[in-house]
């Protein structure tokens, strides 16, 4: 059963490559995921095969789109439909909420 409410910091913490740190919650067709990224980390250029929104708890750096490079800070929220490719750099330790949607379809 799906707990209706949950602290973030009860739900398991998973290393990821970079020193990332990712806590995720899903739901059928969708998740939230939080990830904590350490300051100076570069991103590589990638999509996804599903829509995305990220908010930007705290942190800051710049994204890069097709559409340019824009600097992000608390409070920055990114929109990328399927297919739209990205990738970011961080000045400071940042700390995002990804919404995952399935690929509809």
């Amino acid at each position: 059963m799906t707990q209706h409410v949950v602290a973030w910091d009860e739900v398991e913490a998973a290393a990821a490559p970079g020193g990332l740190v990712k806590r995720r919650i899903e739901l059928p067709g969708m998740s939230l995921v939080t990830v904590e990224v350490p300051a100076g980390t570069r991103g590589k250029r990638h999509s996804h095969d599903h829509d995305q929104f990220v908010q930007v708890v705290s942190g800051s750096g710049t994204l890069e789109t097709e559409q340019g490079e824009r600097p992000f800070s608390a409070g920055t929220v990114f929109a990328f439909p399927a297919g739209t490719w990205h990738l970011a750099n961080f000045d400071a330790d940042t700390v995002l909420v990804e919404t995952n949607l399935a690929p509809t379809g």
